[in-house]
C-alpha cells in the first residue's frame, strides 16, 4: 500500500469517527467554554505508560486472522533479533502496520529505529504516525503519550534539518494537541504557510483548530485554500461542517454533495443525507 492509500484509509475513518461523534440536530453549536481547561487538564495529566504491545494488540482486533498471524510472526523475531536484524524486523513490522491504517504501533517502531539511528525520515515517520495516532483515538490516558512521543520525533527531526516544514508542522500540531504550548503550536503553523502558502498539511490543521475554537470564518479561508489546489474529502467534509456552523445553508449543502461524490460509500451517504435533510428544514 502507498503512501497515498495510506492517507486515504486514514481521513476515511477520521471523518466517519467526527461524523458520529455528532448530533444531525443543532446547525449552531455554542462554543464550549470548557475546552480550553479540558485541554489544558489532559496536558498536566501524568502521561501513561503506552508500550508497542498495548497499541499493537488493540490494532491487532481491527485486522483479519492472516494479517495478524504475519504480524505475530515477526514480533516473535523481533524478541530473539539484535543488531541489523532487530532493526530490519523493525523497519518490516512499521511497514506492515502502514499497510492495515494502524499508525500507533507503526509510530512505535518508527521512533524506535530513530533512536537507534537518527535518521530523519525515520524521525518523522514516528511523529507523523503519532499524531495519526492522536486524531484517530478517544482513549485520553494514550493521547498524552502519543503526544509526548511525537514531540519527541519531530524535535528530533528539527535538530537534524532545522528548515524542514514538515518536522515545524508536525511539532505545531502535536503542541496543540498537547495544550500546554497551543499558542506555541499555532505560531509554528503560521510560519509554516508564511514560508508555503499552500502548505496542505499545516493549512488543513490551522483550519481544524480554527474550527474547535469557533472560528469557522477562519475555518472556511484555510479549507477553500487547499480546496483551490485539488478536491480532496477532508477539507471538503470540514468545509461544509464550517458552513452549517455559520448557517450558510446552501453552501453547506453543496459541499456536503460533494463529499457524497467523493466517497460512495452507503454508510456515510446515509448520514450526509441526514445532514442535508436537516439543512433543508
Amino acid at each position: 500500500m502507498n503512501k497515498k492509500q495510506i492517507v486515504v484509509g486514514l481521513v476515511v475513518v477520521a471523518i466517519m469517527g467526527y461524523l458520529y461523534s455528532l448530533p444531525v440536530k443543532g446547525l449552531i453549536k455554542p462554543k464550549d467554554t470548557k475546552s480550553d481547561k479540558t485541554t489544558v487538564m489532559t496536558a498536566n495529566r501524568k502521561v501513561a505508560s503506552v508500550t508497542v504491545d498495548m497499541v499493537s494488540a488493540t490494532a491487532k482486533t481491527a485486522i483479519g486472522a492472516a494479517l495478524t498471524a504475519k504480524i505475530n510472526d515477526l514480533e516473535g523475531q523481533l524478541k530473539n533479533a539484535s543488531g541489523s536484524d532487530e532493526q530490519k524486523l523493525q523497519q518490516q513490522l512499521a511497514s506492515q502496520w502502514d499497510d492495515v491504517n494502524q499508525p500507533a504501533p507503526a509510530a512505535f517502531y518508527y521512533l524506535a529505529l530513530g533512536r537507534k539511528e537518527n535518521k530523519l525520515q525515520d524521525w518523522l515517520n514516528a511523529g507523523n504516525r503519532f499524531n495519526d495516532a492522536y486524531k484517530l483515538t478517544q482513549d485520553t490516558l494514550t493521547q498524552p503519550a502519543f503526544v509526548t512521543n511525537a514531540v519527541e520525533a519531530f524535535q528530533s527531526a528539527l535538530k537534524l534539518k532545522p528548515e524542514s516544514l514538515e518536522g515545524k508542522t508536525g511539532l505545531g500540531i502535536a503542541y496543540v494537541n498537547g495544550g500546554a504550548g497551543p499558542m506555541q503550536g499555532i505560531s509554528l503553523l503560521l510560519d509554516v504557510v508564511k514560508q508555503d502558502p499552500k502548505n496542505w498539511n499545516a493549512n488543513l490543521n490551522l483550519g481544524m483548530f480554527a474550527m474547535k475554537s469557533g472560528q469557522y470564518e477562519k475555518a472556511v479561508a484555510r479549507f477553500k485554500t487547499l480546496l483551490a489546489q485539488k478536491q480532496e474529502l477532508e477539507p471538503s467534509f470540514y468545509l461544509a461542517e464550517s458552513y452549517k456552523q455559520l448557517g450558510m445553508k446552501k453552501e453547506a449543502i453543496d459541499a456536503y454533495q460533494k463529499c457524497k461524490e467523493m466517497m460512495p460509500d452507503p454508510v456515510f451517504g446515509q448520514r450526509i443525507d441526514e445532514y442535508i435533510k436537516e439543512l433543508k428544514n
